[in-house]
């Protein structure tokens, strides 16, 4: 919960001191550790989250356009718009 929030110190004592507080929960001791670790790794942490939740490909180039239709055999496809789009994809750090 902390780490998928990017928690900062504010609410990761909000957080801890409720987590005390529910029983069952953790023990003061045990909030004070995960408190200093995630003031220790919090940026690591964020950017690890980050780069797992990223799409190996990512998006180098765009290019788009919009045509219309101005001569068919049917009189109702005139001036029907049809998009084109390219994209160029490439690997992370590629």
């Amino acid at each position: 919960s902390i780490a998928s929030a990017d928690m900062d110190l504010n609410q990761l004592e909000a957080f801890l001191t409720a987590q005390t507080k529910k029983q069952g929960g953790i023990t003061p001791d045990q909030a004070a550790v995960i408190a200093k670790f995630w003031k220790n790794h919090r940026t690591h942490i964020h950017e690890s989250l980050i780069n797992q939740s990223r799409w190996d490909n990512v998006l180098k180039n765009m290019n788009w356009r919009v045509d219309l239709k101005s001569q068919l055999r049917h009189l109702d496809q005139i001036n029907t718009p049809v998009a084109i789009v390219e994209m160029e994809l490439g690997k992370n750090g590629q």
